[in-house]
């Protein structure tokens, strides 16, 4: 295996920036995801690494090589495509060995590397068949067996689960993990799913409109996103975003609509100096948390609001509630029963809370990297 480096790499088609000035170092044996919307640049991304497209500027090296002008089969690189493409006239066998046969790899050599990926993959009892009857598991088990069969430094997968049903999706998704941690291969792996980022990524490369967001292990890119772009991205369901403004004093205090919020001592220093500027403050369902009105005053970090929706999902209810004009999503314990138009007190919790500035950048206050 071997590291992997991409230093100012730009992609421009017919004008338009693809890929703006991307810098990026994949460890050896990492296992790093491109993340992004449809259109972030990701797959063009990994389209360069595999050299099917061509750079703009920049380089690309692998290991010590540098590989920006040399075409895909000079990079030992392996790519597994989001469509299985595989011969349908050939056996399994025959399509695992096709690359190294077409190499001119000696057939006992072959024999021996497609055996010894089919027992990896569980794939033995299928080596005789062809894909028509092969499930959908066990033609990305094919399809994955045929890039591990070339041995290469790097391997490349862009949204290789995305045609599989939910159930095969989760499988494959531990399957593909394990694999990793057996091998210690150099991966980069695209996908708009943030769920396969999170589970299955050494680091995360969050992308959007050409550009890096926010580079770093999965929690860290969910507990502290970079910009409010991330934030939303990253996190299912998605993170609540309130407009609101920064109210000086001792405490420091943060107002959006009815609702007050006191700001931790950690982060007074950091949020002291926004002044006047317009912001947002964020807070991931998980800590939002609803309890009975009643008749006692609302305290500190708290606001009445009114349920709008409540969606039970077995461990945990979904529950959405109007706070004046700011929809709030909660995560509540199941078991209690929600209907609209009830009247619930909603407690933030503070020590978690997010807050970026509200404008086209939406950088995070709380951070200093």
């Amino acid at each position: 295996m071997a590291n992997l480096l991409l230093q100012d790499v730009r992609k421009v088609f017919n004008g338009a920036v693809v890929v703006d000035r991307l810098n990026l170092e994949v460890k050896d044996g990492e296992f790093l995801v491109l993340v992004g919307p449809s259109g972030c640049g990701k797959s063009t991304t990994l389209n360069m690494i595999a050299g099917l497209e061509d750079v703009t500027s920049g380089e690309i090296v692998i290991g010590d090589r540098a590989v920006t002008h040399l075409p895909p089969r000079a990079r030992n690189i392996a790519m597994v495509f989001q469509s299985y493409a595989l011969y349908p006239h050939m056996t399994v066998a025959q399509n695992l060995g096709f690359g190294l046969k077409i190499s001119k790899v000696d057939m006992g050599e072959i024999t021996r590397r497609v055996g010894e990926v089919a027992r990896t993959l569980g794939i033995e009892a299928v080596l005789g068949r062809r894909p028509k009857e092969l499930s959908g598991g066990q033609r990305q088990r094919v399809a994955l067996g045929r890039a591990m069969v070339r041995q290469p430094d790097i391997f490349l997968f862009d949204e290789p689960l995305s045609n599989l049903d939910a159930q095969l999706r989760v499988q494959m998704r531990a399957e593909l993990k394990q694999l990793h941690e057996r091998l210690r291969a150099t991966v980069v792996y695209v996908t708009h799913d943030q769920t396969e980022a999170m589970t299955l990524s050494t680091r995360v490369v969050v992308m959007n409109k050409g550009a890096v967001h926010q580079i770093g292990p999965p929690l860290d890119v969910y507990e502290r996103p970079a910009d409010r772009f991330v934030a939303q991205f990253i996190g299912s369901p998605a993170i609540n975003l309130l407009r609101c403004t920064l109210v000086q004093g001792e405490p420091l205090r943060l107002q959006a609509d009815a609702l007050l919020l006191r700001i931790p001592a950690a982060h007074r220093g950091l949020l002291s100096a926004a002044g006047g500027a317009a912001l947002l403050v964020g807070f991931r369902p998980e800590h939002v948390h609803l309890m009975e009105a009643g008749d006692s005053p609302v305290g500190a970090n708290e606001a009445d609001a009114v349920v709008l929706l409540s969606e039970p999902l077995g461990p945990q209810t979904q529950v959405t509630v109007m706070l004046g004009d700011n929809r709030i999503l909660a995560l509540a314990p199941p078991g209690r029963v929600y209907r609209p138009r009830d009247v619930v007190r909603v407690r933030f919790d503070v020590d978690r809370l997010h807050v970026y500035a509200d404008d086209d950048r939406g950088r995070s206050l709380l951070r200093t990297d």
